[in-house]
């Protein structure tokens, strides 16, 4: 089909139904559920009118809001930053429309029950790039923090933490130290907050590991929230902390960590004030 409104912009309308059909092809990849794109897209060009080609472009300019609210996009729709604001607008009406899709794509591997998980791939850390917000996404990412959901999200935190507790006693078994394997602690279980890790872990070696699990349904560069306590307690212990950083849990989680100064990896900004009397 020929884009008889090529060169024009896109109406509210027009948004709003590519966005729609965006998230419902991103719901059934996350459940596992064949769909085709041509066929998608097809259908959106008798729809609305537009071309193959534009179609295609705005799943991936979709894709880029994605990326910087922390939320799993589109395989195959790499994210193509062109910020239009009525794109933006039009994702956050979704949104809000269906706070669900932000809060919790897909049900975490322990709220459906997993006993031992699988093995858990650990990979490079990313690079520090310290990339600012684009301008135009900075209500839009104010409005839905990416950082400040995990943190509120205890169930997945919770699964991200056991997770890595099997990981860590799973390695030691392999390494042959199932003596170290029988000692690993769940401190924040077993023990509760406030220790500025939550995972007690060993190397082969017989070293401490003292483990700080951070998890994110989003990708590698996912923003995350880190506590004084725990920031203060990396620099009392950088020959044992450990940030374990969690991602893409909610379909093939991956791990990468970090190790002491926690300001060489990450760049930290002061997210909250004490106010006293």
């Amino acid at each position: 089909m020929s884009d008889a409104l090529a060169g024009s912009d896109w109406s509210d309308r027009e948004i709003d139904r590519i966005v729609a059909d965006y998230f419902d092809m991103r719901s059934l990849e996350l459940a596992g559920r064949p769909f085709v794109k041509a066929q998608r897209n097809a259908a959106l060009q008798e729809l609305i009118g537009r071309s193959r080609g534009s179609i295609e472009f705005k799943h991936q300019n979709i894709s880029a809001v994605l990326y910087r609210l922390g939320m799993p996009w589109i395989a195959g729709y790499k994210p193509m930053a062109n910020f239009q604001r009525a794109l933006i607008d039009g994702v956050e009406r979704h949104i809000a429309r269906n706070p669900a899709l932000f809060e919790n794509p897909i049900s975490t591997p322990t709220a459906l029950g997993l006993q031992e998980p699988q093995p858990l791939f650990f990979e490079a850390p990313p690079v520090a790039a310290f990339e600012a917000v684009p301008p135009a996404l900075e209500p839009i990412v104010r409005k839905f923090d990416p950082a400040l959901r995990d943190a509120r999200n205890r169930q997945l935190g919770k699964s991200g933490e056991e997770r890595i507790f099997f990981a860590e006693q799973s390695g030691l078994r392999v390494a042959g130290r199932d003596d170290l394997a029988r000692k690993v602690r769940w401190v924040s279980v077993e023990d509760g907050d406030g220790a500025g890790y939550d995972i007690r872990s060993f190397d082969p070696a017989g070293r401490e590991r003292l483990i700080e699990v951070k998890t994110t349904t989003g990708h590698k560069q996912t923003p995350f929230l880190l506590s004084e306590n725990e920031r203060s307690f990396s620099e009392e212990r950088p020959d044992a902390f450990r940030l374990v950083r969690l991602f893409d849990f909610a379909r093939a989680p991956r791990a990468f960590e970090l190790t002491p100064p926690l300001d060489r990896s990450v760049l930290l900004k002061a997210a909250t004030w004490r106010a006293q009397f």
